[in-house]
């Protein structure tokens, strides 16, 4: 006799588990489906996620922002439960998918997050629709830019190659590398995804723990096949297309909030922003490392409610 069992990683769960009334959703927009998980009231927050994570990542602060704010928490193409296309992956085509969910749920103009790859989704759709943005936060990671064409392959003898915790270095991005190379990849990574996972929460979080064994499951099931690494690998692989876009972008007109972790991207941020906004502030988030929602989950909150009102 068969038995009905609740998968507990699956998004419709996740999104249940949380305090408050969370929704897993999908939408057809722009040519393909987008995974999302909604919930709460008041303006609408959009929040994007980055590599090698999902949605899940802002579990942790979903709860807090519900109580003011009416929140998406999106599966950016490629990613989790949304669709993973062969092409699309520039930071200019990803806010295309995003302002078409915008204008799908009719929401006017909105307030939109993004952590890592999802920064330079949310940089990306500011700059291009400034008429749909009310404020643009963008944690630890601007768009590329033409000094990321800069970065070396080998390191040079002062970067520390094997974590970036570790305040005033400069930290050996080799994944950025790596990420470049076609079906290699999947071949070494498909099942063994969480090898990798593991590597840079060790080595990218002030406190590795912060990042739970729940978390990091969601994440290996996430990325565990080899269409799910083609796809996160090919956000990497459009930054040189991202980087000539940067180029030509005008500095965004709304207002602007990046929040870096002190072990992390603060001063490269606080160094770089300034020229990139009319109306920009850098905040530092302490004994913190790349992974600002999961790892300051309180202060990311109170930043956040601060700079939205």
């Amino acid at each position: 006799m068969g038995t009905n069992t609740i998968d507990q990683l699956s998004d419709a769960e996740l999104a249940s588990s949380l305090d408050g009334d969370f929704t897993s959703r999908y939408a057809q927009v722009n040519g393909i489906c987008l995974h999302y998980v909604s919930g709460g009231s008041g303006a609408p927050l959009l929040l994007l996620g980055g590599w090698p994570q999902t949605w899940w990542q802002w579990h942790k602060v979903l709860p807090a922002l519900a109580r003011r704010y009416r929140v998406f928490a999106v599966d950016i193409r490629g990613m989790g439960g949304s669709d993973k296309p062969a092409d699309g992956y520039d930071k200019k085509s990803m806010a295309g998918d995003i302002r078409a969910l915008v204008e799908h749920l009719e929401l006017g103009a909105v307030h939109i997050a993004g952590h890592d790859i999802g920064a330079m989704v949310a940089y990306a759709y500011a700059v291009n629709y400034p008429e749909s943005t009310a404020s643009v936060s963008l944690l630890d990671v601007p768009h590329p830019n033409s000094g990321w064409a800069d970065f070396g392959l080998l390191p040079a003898p002062d970067q520390h190659v094997d974590t970036v915790i570790e305040a005033g270095d400069r930290s050996y991005l080799w994944w950025f590398a790596f990420n470049q190379v076609r079906e290699l990849p999947e071949l070494l990574l498909e099942g063994r995804i969480r090898l990798l996972i593991d590597w840079l929460f060790q080595r990218q979080a002030v406190d590795q723990a912060d990042i739970d064994e729940r978390s990091r499951q969601v994440y290996a099931r996430a990325y565990g096949s080899a269409d799910a690494i083609r796809a996160g690998n090919s956000w990497y692989q459009a930054f040189t297309r991202d980087i000539a876009d940067e180029q030509i972008y005008p500095p965004v007109t709304a207002p602007m909030l990046a929040l870096g972790g002190s072990a992390s991207n603060y001063g490269y941020l606080r160094d770089l922003m300034p020229a990139k906004a009319t109306d920009v502030q850098v905040r530092e988030i302490a004994n913190c490392g790349h992974y600002l929602p999961e790892e300051q989950p309180e202060a990311v909150i109170a930043a956040l409610t601060e700079f939205l009102g």
